[in-house]
């Protein structure tokens, strides 16, 4: 299996769908104020999202309800190494 050349364009997918739920879903939807007034609609949906509506994607299941303890670990600082991204303008680490 091929390894993706550009693990960053990945994670710019999962957070443009997330944006693009959060509009869809709540935002479009929605009057707010100020900043403050947005900024705590903005935590209601998280908890809402988080808590009580369903994901098809988890068999109905929300995914506070999926989080255990044993499935929580702590990141190791011990394992990484650095990738270079856009030509070798940069590297950022990774787990090795």
């Amino acid at each position: 299996m091929r390894s993706n050349p550009y693990p960053l364009c990945q994670a710019h997918i999962l957070v443009e769908r997330l944006i693009g739920t959060l509009r869809r879903e709540y935002l479009d939807r929605l009057l707010f104020w100020n900043g403050t007034d947005l900024l705590r609609k903005l935590l209601e949906y998280r908890d809402f999202y988080n808590e009580h509506r369903c994901h098809s994607g988890l068999d109905g299941k929300t995914p506070k309800s999926m989080v255990t303890a044993e499935s929580t670990t702590s990141a190791s600082l011990q394992g990484y190494r650095w990738a270079a991204y856009c030509h070798s303008l940069f590297q950022l680490p990774v787990a090795a």
